[in-house]
């Protein structure tokens, strides 16, 4: 399998499931096995299977080393229920594989997943014709969609105070900046985090990624500027937030042994229950953190996962995120803070029998990260691949990028300047006079101005009379 990995796109999940089955089917080796008294040829067991593709995950640019044995066990059970590989009497459809000397084959079928048709209107809307037009009103007519108002319902005057601190108006400027309107904003911060993040990741065009009406500029508004001095995104509706009993219980691990709740009770495997208490509540989430809507943007930001890539991956994450729902937000920054500090606190008792506290944390709050609306058979692994960068990088990238605001307030200065020019023509040519005006308001200059004053050399008179 290509080291390189799959390049970005739709789909990419079915890719990479196209190309894992390929490899698998290519280069695992075939052999005659004995069972029963009764020899079988071309075939292996499920334990030499496990070993073949554990080595082949592991130094794959798209799954890398934190692929655990488990999980290939559980990626080849996935096999089975698809037909990939059947047992040795041709059964197939059920998830009965373990890591022993059971025999298996591969059927004469092509395990490959045909790729869904793209709809239409993606190619309609594609970012490519999108940042080509630097003039960001003829951009209204991108369908729009009103999103939920995360806490944004009780917050007009919020929206307001985020208008006025990105037009920083002075005196003369702010009767022209009544003529931009909040709509006009939302544009400016949709276009601004898509010609960023088409940079960020190196592409001609953004349609193979995301759909622009995807980007809903209240959410950027809101997680950049509604944050505690941590840059945690704040909540008005509290009704949206983390019960007050998850928070204690994250807070608690977080800052194990040293929490501010005297009152914790200290039985044994205390640490333990309250562990399972958070674990209930994210795995109970009607949608994964990162929501259905953006599974095809983040799976293709996995390739960008490499080590020579880290700084772009760490910057297209950044962007991506800003792109949540700021309730998602606020509670992926939450987890991510609290798995993270678990994983390093090395007095952290131990919570499970058979794995670390780092794999235990990935293993158990992936799916709760990353996962499709349907069903795809590479779920676990990228999801944590994701989340084991995640909790790496999270101070990097889950912090307010301050460049975006500045290359906001910029454009809209732009934009208040072209305004200005349109509803006071006179005046905006007298105060920023081009070459054509200054010639029609001052008439014909000569080439070599005429010196102002003639200074003649004065006439030294003798002090004696």
């Amino acid at each position: 399998m290509d080291s390189r990995g799959v390049p970005p796109g739709p789909y990419r999940a079915t890719k990479l499931w196209n190309e894992v089955t390929t490899s698998f089917r290519a280069g695992m080796p075939l052999r005659k096995h004995r069972q029963h008294f009764k020899k079988y040829g071309n075939c292996f067991t499920a334990g030499e299977a496990v070993d073949w593709l554990y080595d082949l995950l592991r130094s794959n640019s798209n799954f890398g080393p934190e692929v655990t044995r488990q999980q290939t066990i559980q990626l080849l059970r996935k096999f089975l229920k698809n037909h990939v590989i059947e047992d040795i009497k041709g059964r197939w459809g059920s998830e009965n594989l373990d890591d022993n000397n059971q025999l298996f084959r591969f059927p004469t079928t092509s395990p490959l997943k045909t790729l869904p048709r793209r709809h239409p209107e993606l190619r309609k809307n594609s970012i490519e014709n999108f940042s080509k037009d630097k003039d960001i009103f003829k951009l209204r007519n991108l369908s729009r969609r009103t999103p939920k108002k995360h806490g944004l319902h009780s917050s007009q005057e919020n929206a307001e105070k985020v208008k006025c601190e990105i037009i920083n108006e002075d005196q003369e400027s702010s009767v022209n900046n009544r003529e931009i309107s909040q709509e006009d904003v939302e544009e400016v911060w949709r276009y601004i985090i898509l010609i960023y993040l088409q940079t960020v990741l190196g592409v001609p065009s953004l349609e193979e990624v995301i759909n622009p009406r995807q980007v809903i500029p209240q959410y950027i508004m809101y997680n950049m500027t509604n944050t505690s001095k941590h840059g945690v995104v704040l909540l008005q509706d509290k009704s949206e937030d983390l019960p007050h009993w998850v928070l204690s219980a994250m807070k608690c691990l977080a800052n194990w042994p040293r929490s501010n709740d005297t009152n914790n009770p200290t039985y044994v495997g205390f640490e333990r229950d309250v562990f399972r208490t958070i674990a209930d509540y994210f795995l109970d989430l009607p949608q994964p953190l990162l929501t259905f809507e953006y599974y095809e943007l983040f799976v293709n930001i996995l390739g960008l996962l490499q080590p020579h890539l880290e700084k772009v991956a760490i910057d297209a994450l950044q962007l991506c995120c800003l792109l949540l729902p700021p309730p998602n937000r606020r509670k992926l920054q939450l987890l991510m803070r609290m798995i993270s500090r678990m994983s390093q606190n090395v007095d952290m008792p131990k919570l499970h029998d058979a794995m670390g506290t780092r794999s235990l944390m990935i293993h158990t709050f992936s799916r709760c990260v990353l996962c499709c609306a349907e069903e795809v058979d590479l779920d676990e692994l990228l999801a944590a691949r994701l989340v084991s960068f995640l909790m790496d990088h999270h101070q990097e990238i889950l912090q307010v990028p301050s460049y975006l605001q500045t290359a906001v307030e910029k454009q809209l200065d732009y934009l208040r300047k072209g305004h200005f020019q349109k509803e006071y023509p006179l005046i905006y040519q007298t105060r920023f006079p081009t070459t054509e005006s200054e010639a029609a308001l001052f008439g014909d200059k000569p080439t070599i101005k005429q010196p102002m004053l003639i200074l003649r050399k004065p006439k030294f008179r003798s002090l004696r009379y």
